[in-house]
């Protein structure tokens, strides 16, 4: 069912992106494309790379784990391989069980730091997406609309909700934990349509909360801070948020060219999907290279395959010692 889910909404996502694409139009683009905007993206990504490993030993140290930097790069670089690879978000399960099985922490708190680090992201691009929505509303004398025809501020305001109500259960249970989830399934109903689901679902979300711990530090917490390229960076981060498709096929592209679809000029459409082309393919190029070089450095002899299966137990397991206790 996870599989295809994550296929469904892959599919979904390249569908938007080709069904009115001039793919003649594409190839030209690309044909003409230069090495050195290519290079200069390819030099970002280090320090892009390092950055997003370096914040997760911020979130590790409220639950007692701190990482050196050659641990930290190499369990990172798999893990951010797996997610980029894997479908359903299955790769997320990687980077703590590689803590685990050197018995640094539990399953549980370091899902929990992993929780934590998506919920910030989510609400940080919402609030970016829905900013560049308001700062610039009316693109060619028409309202901004992605692809489709759907206006932008549909997706604006839903995105912002969504986070914005994530956060505020991340902050209530910070400070009334066991209150929190249990009105949290009141006010859905879960308790009353399906008690054995809201049972389990706050059996995972009580085991999830310790890693949320790194929030009461602000320290922890790096404001990011550009328009129509604000707008796409948040849009993808909402759209890849989603139970993800192998490699972000779809996902990725429509994130960027819905985005510029509504900020540019219609002829510039095949420039878009050119640039989608590309970055994602630089993307994927860079994490499967740093990924497959660091599972040697990473620790064991495990293959990519073994650490997923054996992490994806590791989070049952996790799930099943909270459901008892």
């Amino acid at each position: 069912m996870k599989i295809f889910t994550s296929l469904f909404v892959g599919g979904i996502c390249t569908w938007l992106v080709v069904k009115n694409m001039e793919w003649g139009a594409v190839w030209v683009h690309l044909a003409s494309l230069s090495a050195g905007p290519v290079l200069l993206y390819l030099v970002t990504m280090a320090p892009t790379h390092f950055f997003r490993a370096a914040r997760w030993n911020y979130l590790l140290r409220p639950i007692g784990v701190s990482l050196p930097l050659r641990r930290l790069l190499p369990i990172s670089s798999v893990g951010f391989l797996a997610i980029m690879a894997l479908p359903f978000r299955l790769g997320e399960f990687v980077r703590p069980y590689y803590l685990v099985r050197e018995g640094r922490c539990r399953m549980s708190a370091a899902l929990g730091t992993v929780a934590a680090e998506r919920v910030v992201d989510g609400l940080i691009v919402s609030v970016i997406l829905f900013t560049t929505y308001l700062t610039s509303r009316v693109q060619f004398g028409k309202p901004l609309a992605i692809l489709g025809g759907a206006p932008l501020y549909y997706f604006a305001w839903l995105s912002l909700a969504v986070f914005v109500a994530a956060t505020s259960f991340l902050t209530l249970a910070l400070k009334w934990p066991r209150q929190t989830v249990q009105w949290s399934l009141r006010l859905s109903l879960l308790s009353w349509l399906a008690p054995g689901v809201a049972h389990k679902i706050g059996d995972k979300l009580d085991s999830l909360i310790q890693g949320f711990s790194a929030l009461r530090q602000p320290a922890n917490l790096v404001p990011v801070s550009f328009a129509a390229a604000y707008a796409m960076m948040a849009f993808t981060g909402v759209v890849i948020s989603l139970p993800n498709s192998p490699g972000l096929v779809g996902q990725f592209q429509v994130g960027i060219v819905a985005v510029l679809a509504a900020y540019l000029d219609p002829q510039f459409a095949a420039q878009g999907g050119a640039y989608a082309i590309v970055v994602h393919a630089l993307q994927v190029v860079w994490y499967l290279s740093a990924g497959v070089i660091s599972l040697k450095f990473a620790g064991g002899q495990r293959s990519l395959r073994q650490m997923v299966v054996e992490s994806k137990v590791a989070a049952d397991d996790a799930e099943a010692s909270a459901q008892m206790s």
